[in-house]
């Protein structure tokens, strides 16, 4: 199917930044052995994502702004057009060889995103969603899974681990979710997490102190395949709050009930 110039950069850049990120998987197996362990090998590979990334974006819109989880912020000539972008969403998969991570890209205009791309290079997933124009996984048309029963439902989380996160709310979190739902699932990617809502996959998801870069492009597929985003209060922006809770209206509407007291 045709798509937008716009969608045409960000998917060609994803691509060419999976090729290099699928050929570095391959040797994580090797490292895996290794005195020095992979640890160092996977940080090299994230920035030479980036790179790739910022390249391929800059040569099409140059004079874009340019938000990376490894570069941080580049200012750009257009101050109204903002990529923000995960290289590695979901690095320490990546680091244990499990093939559940991604490049995600959002495009933001004048505060208001736009565009995303989520991209898993490991197989070949590639998600898309433009304002107004609806989001697809591998051209296929996506929607929100229809379920209005809380007990019938899988539900997405994050689970803090050492170092960070507020691992006590976290588990007052997950014991009130768990009684009422049929399965929480934790996968270690945000951006792939919310993907999978908005393909239908899981039926809601949530989880506290993200960057925008994990949500920006999942954000947009998220509502231009019929579900509701938003931080814990029900109403207000993740990109400011760093929390989220999203899924279709009824299940967003029933986290949100759970959450927002704790």
């Amino acid at each position: 199917m045709l798509h937008s110039a716009l969608i045409n950069v960000m998917v060609k850049a994803a691509r060419n930044a999976g090729r290099s990120l699928k050929r570095d998987l391959g040797e994580i197996e090797h490292l895996q052995v290794s005195l020095k362990g992979p640890a160092n090998f996977v940080t090299k590979a994230d920035k030479r994502a980036e790179e790739l990334l910022y390249a391929d974006l800059t040569k099409s819109r140059p004079g874009y702004g340019f938000i990376g989880e490894e570069g941080g912020t580049r200012e750009g000539a257009d101050k109204s057009h903002t990529w923000i972008v995960d290289p590695l969403d979901g690095t320490t998969n990546f680091l244990h060889g499990i093939p559940q991570f991604a490049i995600s890209i959002g495009l933001q205009r004048e505060g208001v995103i736009i565009a995303g791309v989520i991209y898993n290079p490991a197989n070949d997933e590639l998600y898309i969603a433009e304002r107004g124009k609806g989001a697809f996984l591998n051209e296929q048309r996506l929607r929100v899974a229809n379920r209005r029963k809380l007990d019938e439902c899988v539900i997405g989380c994050g689970l803090p681990h050492i170092g960070r996160g507020d691992l006590a709310q976290s588990r007052q979190e997950m014991t009130a979710i768990q009684e009422k739902v049929a399965g929480l699932r934790r996968f270690g990617a945000a951006s792939l997490d919310m993907a999978f809502v908005a393909a239908g996959r899981l039926d809601g998801y949530w989880e506290r102190n993200l960057q925008p870069w994990d949500m920006a492009a999942g954000q947009i597929m998220i509502r231009e395949a019929g579900g509701v985003v938003s931080g814990m209060a029900g109403d207000d922006d993740p990109l400011t709050t760093g929390h989220l809770i999203c899924g279709n209206e009824f299940v967003h509407k029933e986290l949100v009930k759970i959450l927002k007291p704790l």
